[in-house]
């Protein structure tokens, strides 16, 4: 198990801001779980439309989240790095459900775990928490494609 900071965390996922949606990974397990943090700020560029009487971090951004942290636990568990020729895309989401707003000043634990790789798919329960409260959970399904 090893954390990992925001340096080594751009080593694994291509994404850089606005679409970069984790802070800091608290512990990885190859090929079993990963823990990381997102913190939610007033300054998200999504805010302002999100809503401007109530700003509420997206739903499909949480999905988002937990799925870079998927991606950088199906690379440490590969034992690879993501090229510029692999792009990590979600191929299916299930059992979708968000149980409370995110809001600014929010601390997004993401929770993932491996349940399953079969050709290349990867499949993960994925929980998402501020402090203990579940917000928001699914189980997730994404793989590495070539798009050159």
């Amino acid at each position: 198990m090893s954390a990992m900071d925001i340096h080594e965390i751009m080593n694994y996922l291509p994404h850089r801001f606005p679409f970069l949606l984790v802070d800091r990974v608290e512990t990885v397990e190859p090929g079993k779980r990963i823990v990381a943090i997102k913190n939610v700020s007033i300054n998200e560029p999504f805010f302002p439309g999100h809503f401007p009487n109530r700003p509420v971090m997206p739903g499909v951004l949480i999905l988002e989240a937990m799925a870079q942290v998927a991606a950088i636990l199906s690379f440490k568990t590969a034992g690879t790095k993501p090229d510029a020729n692999s792009v990590y895309y979600f191929v299916g989401i299930d059992n979708a459900r968000f149980k409370k707003p995110v809001e600014p000043g929010d601390q997004l634990r993401l929770e993932v775990e491996i349940t399953r790789t079969i050709k290349g798919i990867w499949k993960f329960a994925a929980k998402a928490f501020v402090g203990e409260q579940l917000v928001a959970e699914a189980d997730i399904m994404c793989t590495v494609r070539n798009v050159a």
